[in-house]
């Protein structure tokens, strides 16, 4: 797959993961103030476009990441995502500690 073919797949997808909050939204509007924590990123996200794969709730940035990555072949499924994403899960949490800590400082 050259660079050009790969550019298409994620502008395409792109599109399409961004429709799918957009649905999501039209469909219940209370979906764009619901939060989760996403198991890919960590972050807290809205439920609004984010995509259930097995044992996983992954939110509308990580669902592009997946489907991007399935489709170029990066990853074979959302376990070798959420291995890729291990740092970033774990920057998150530290993260979401040094905010709790400067709360309770306060």
């Amino acid at each position: 797959m050259n660079k050009e073919e790969k550019i298409k797949i994620i502008e395409e997808m792109q599109a399409v993961v961004n429709q799918m909050k957009l649905d999501d939204i039209e469909e219940d509007s209370s979906l764009a103030d619901e939060m989760f924590e996403c198991s890919c990123c960590g972050k807290t996200m809205p439920l609004a476009g984010s995509v259930q794969y097995g044992k996983y709730r992954l939110c509308n940035d990580c669902v592009l990441l997946a489907e991007t990555g399935f489709a170029i072949g990066k990853f074979k499924n959302a376990n070798e995502l959420i291995k890729a994403m291990e740092d970033t899960r774990l920057a998150e949490m530290c993260e979401f500690i040094k905010q709790e800590e400067a709360k309770e400082s306060n």
